[in-house]
């Protein structure tokens, strides 16, 4: 990918597709601006660059219509607040009006234009759509590497007509985290995959084969692999129609000399809720009906002292319900054995970065990515749509 700082933007219209969805409140206001922020470095690089800068978004899913729900002026005010600059908002991304406000605008000056997804074409990678975006500018930037896995108009449509196209900082950043954690690691390289659904996980399981020396899974997908290996899970959840490849998985590791950990105990409970009666069982030994909803402490033993040999340390999906307080003690186990390893460590975005954030490691590991379904879109060898178009 070419950087932004190999182009020339002095003077020119630099579009700058940027991740934008934020949470809002019932009254419209943001109650998490991290997106925003994660921006400023690049603005503030074309700002002082003397560029003129256009920024654009999603916000939801307005599905095609003008839905003002998911407008983008709340954001332009929180971003002039952050930038302590005014800047301008446009009441659409296309049109006579917006091309009006980008020919008004001076080196340094900032528009955001209104939700790329109030238009169908976005989503549908329509190229007259992607032209018309293209038209605004004289230079395309990708800032955006959350949705770099989409092939949208404002993704990938637009590097195909616009002058120059390059990478952003944060897309730089997050490109070159994920080569360094898997492509070019530290070994040993100890993965740690979870969540709910081997389904959703299963390519970058097969993938990550090629290059872990430990694979550690947990949360309800580990229920599935328990399960093919003819423990009873009783009625926790799997997924009946992947336990066959489940066995595959963990034949496969054995054939390529990954060592691949599954729970040895779990805290179970009678129902899915936080006040339901639970306790800490052996995984052959859960009570008729119940639930496995975190590993249980001999797990996450033994899990921490795989992740303290690690060089380098992979971590998608908590271990168990981390949402209720009763079932995130192995994800906070995990968490504080990555933060407290001096191993290389990168957290894939989502879930995972929420268990982060509610174990307080944020600050304590080397990189959290900002996209959840980029990241394993990656993790499963795919190359990401939106820095292919880059190229």
């Amino acid at each position: 990918m070419k950087s932004v700082k190999d182009i020339n933007v002095t003077s020119k219209r630099v579009f700058v597709r940027v991740d934008y969805n934020v949470p809002l409140d019932d009254q419209f206001n943001i109650t998490d601006d991290n997106r925003i922020k994660e921006t400023l470095h690049l603005i503030e690089y074309l700002m002082e660059k003397k560029a003129k800068i256009i920024l654009a978004s999603h916000l939801g899913r307005p599905k095609g219509k003008r839905d003002m729900k998911y407008s983008l002026a709340p954001v332009a005010k929180r971003l002039s607040e952050l930038l302590k600059k005014e800047i301008s908002f446009a009441e659409d991304c296309i049109g006579e009006a917006v091309m009006q406000s980008v020919s008004r605008l001076k080196e340094g000056e900032v528009l955001l234009l209104e939700n790329l997804r109030f238009h169908l074409e976005e989503e549908k990678n329509d190229d007259e759509f992607a032209k018309t975006l293209a038209r605004l500018c004289d230079i395309y930037i990708n800032e955006a590497f959350s949705v770099s896995h989409r092939d949208q108009a404002s993704v990938t449509g637009i590097p195909k007509f616009a002058g120059e196209s390059g990478a952003g900082f944060l897309l730089e950043k997050e490109v070159k985290s994920y080569y360094d954690s898997v492509e070019k690691p530290r070994k040993p390289l100890v993965a740690v995959i979870g969540g709910s659904k081997v389904s959703s996980k299963l390519d970058a399981l097969m993938n990550m084969l090629k290059f872990v020396d430990k694979l550690i899974i947990g949360g309800a997908m580990a229920n599935t692999f328990l399960k093919s290996q003819g423990i009873d899970t009783k009625g926790s959840m799997i997924e009946r129609d992947l336990l066959e490849t489940a066995r595959q998985i963990i034949q496969k590791a054995a054939e390529k000399g990954v060592d691949l950990l599954l729970p040895e105990d779990l805290i179970c409970a009678e129902k899915f809720d936080k006040d339901s009666k639970s306790k800490t069982v052996l995984t052959h030994e859960i009570p008729d009906n119940w639930m496995a909803l975190d590993i249980g402490p001999k797990t996450a033993l033994r899990y921490t002292k795989a992740i303290e040999e690690a060089g380098t340390i992979v971590w998608n999906g908590p271990m168990g319900v981390f949402e209720m307080d009763p079932f995130m003690s192995g994800t906070k186990a995990i968490a504080n054995a990555i933060a407290s390893s001096k191993a290389f460590s990168v957290i894939g975005g989502g879930d995972t970065g929420l268990a982060a954030k509610k174990c307080h490691i944020e600050d304590k590991v080397s990189y959290i990515s900002t996209g959840g379904g980029a990241f394993l879109h990656m993790m499963e060898g795919k190359i990401l749509p939106g820095v292919a178009a880059l190229k």
